[in-house]
């Protein structure tokens, strides 16, 4: 059905200045504790269970899951939306064994970002500064990558809705998040993620019950393997490995995608202190399980519109078809929504190892609390601005591909020194070694290699879990040394 563009620009007006009125809210946590940086990059350790699950889940489910995860179902069938599924039982892991470690023995060192945790926990002195440098630069370069997948998304969606050209579309998005995220930092982008989820579940269950009201489960199968049995009982794992069992790698790689990744990993930094996580875990579970059925669509529109141009176009064709534009409309912004949710979180990420990490592995000693606030805050604007520009300028590219480049190779890069470490601590030398083979290995496969999408990243993982201890055993003394003269 034909959008109405005055009514979809009242809906985004009404959720900009919901968007707006949270982050300047929360922007007493930033300065509480006389601006300490936790407040800004931490949220001050201030989150509780309910927005905890809510900023993990709208985070991990997001511009890849409502845009690109329904064009790979388009495009490759079933296979998507078991491995799309396979995110719900790992993000319930991760929170249940390794959030509760991680929050607690950061908050003991004082790490307010992942890099500066792995940089405390192997060591001090120069060596633990280049370990957090390096670590910053990996994350900022390739969660820029994945910022501008999410930048595109965002501007494809809202330039459709808005009646916009894409470039438009885009710039005003990012220029929400970047206002909210300013004001208060992680504090506004777990609150706004908070708003954000709840829209992003009812807009799921709006759609499975527009789908499966026009197209029965078991008509919807039978119609998909007239098309191509392919679609249905796929003799391969593509896009995610040749092997037909390749697909459930995603478990293990959504699992670490959600304890190491330096976007998702910061929310368990950020915890209070009282918070039972097993409590998080019971939100995480139907939030994420409910958020799994959306590649669905693009079996839907498989059947309905076959010859689409473009993959990625399944979900903004079907809003426009399919819903009628006030639902349309509503369900347009939970999914923008969705992708603002993982947007806020990388440009937050990226700005604090710019303004925190690399900040202090370059210039250590002693700083001025409001100085470094401004510093923090103009790094969200400048990186918000570059990301607009790379998606701007950037060839054309599959959204859910480049998301992985991005996400897959950090993976690869910091498995080493943040997961292995929990079990066996190496030293400043093998976490350098672990970030550079993990980040050349997973970063060829992706590029050049045909190994699939998640087999790439693992590969790179082993690379760096090898490289952290086999380098830590041969070194072990050598960086006392070299810290203390």
């Amino acid at each position: 059905m034909e959008s109405i563009p005055w009514i979809n620009w009242l809906i985004m007006g009404a959720s900009f200045v919901a968007l707006i009125w949270l982050g300047w809210k929360s922007s007493k946590i930033v300065h509480s504790n006389n601006d300490d940086e936790s407040g800004f990059l931490v949220a001050g350790r201030s989150l509780g269970p309910f927005v905890g699950a809510a900023t993990i889940v709208a985070t991990g489910y997001s511009g890849w899951g409502f845009m690109g995860s329904p064009g790979v179902a388009y495009e490759f069938g079933a296979i998507e939306i078991l491995g799309n599924f396979m995110f719900a039982p790992a993000m319930v892991i991760a929170v249940l064994f390794f959030a509760k470690f991680l929050s607690r023995r950061a908050a003991d060192m004082g790490s307010n970002t992942i890099p500066e945790y792995a940089a405390n926990l192997h060591g001090n002195g120069g060596l633990a500064r280049l370990v957090q440098g390096v670590a910053a630069i990996v994350t900022i370069v390739l969660l820029l990558v994945f910022l501008t997948s999410q930048i595109k998304a965002v501007g494809i969606l809202a330039a459709g809705w808005l009646d916009l050209p894409q470039v438009w579309g885009a710039t005003l998005m990012i220029s929400i998040i970047i206002l909210y995220t300013v004001l208060g930092g992680l504090t506004a982008v777990a609150w706004t993620d908070t708003l954000m989820l709840m829209g992003m579940l009812v807009a799921a269950v709006i759609v499975c019950v527009q789908m499966f009201s026009d197209i029965p489960l078991t008509q919807m199968i039978s119609q998909l393997n007239a098309i191509d049995p392919n679609l249905v009982n796929p003799v391969t794992s593509d896009p995610y490995g040749q092997a037909k069992g390749a697909v459930y790698l995603v478990l293990p790689y959504a699992f670490m995608f959600s304890a190491v990744l330096p976007y998702m990993a910061v929310r368990f930094l950020a915890f209070r202190a009282d918070v039972k996580f097993s409590t998080v875990a019971l939100y995480v579970a139907p939030f994420a399980c409910i958020l799994s059925l959306i590649p669905i669509v693009g079996r839907y529109m498989r059947i309905k519109m076959p010859e689409l141009a473009e993959a990625d176009q399944a979900m903004p064709v079907y809003l426009e078809t399919f819903l009628h534009p006030i639902l349309g409309g509503f369900i347009t912004l939970c999914i923008l929504f969705a992708m603002q949710s993982t947007a806020n979180s990388l440009l937050h990420t990226v700005a604090s190892a710019a303004s925190h990490d690399l900040r202090r592995a370059l210039f250590p000693g002693h700083e001025n609390a409001k100085t470094v606030l401004f510093i923090n805050r103009s790094a969200v604007v400048v990186f918000g601005l570059v990301g607009l520009l790379m998606m701007i300028y950037a060839p054309p590219f599959f959204l859910s591909w480049l998301g992985i480049l991005g996400t897959g190779t950090l993976l690869a890069a910091l498995v080493g020194p943040i997961f292995v470490s929990a079990v066996w601590r190496g030293n400043g030398y093998g976490a350098l070694a672990a970030m550079v083979g993990g980040f050349c290995t997973s970063g060829y496969l992706l590029i050049w290699g045909d190994a699939g999408w998640v087999v790439g990243p693992l590969v790179g993982c082993a690379v760096s879990t090898a490289l952290y201890v086999g380098v830590s055993i041969l070194t072990f003394g050598l960086d006392k040394r070299v810290a203390s003269a």
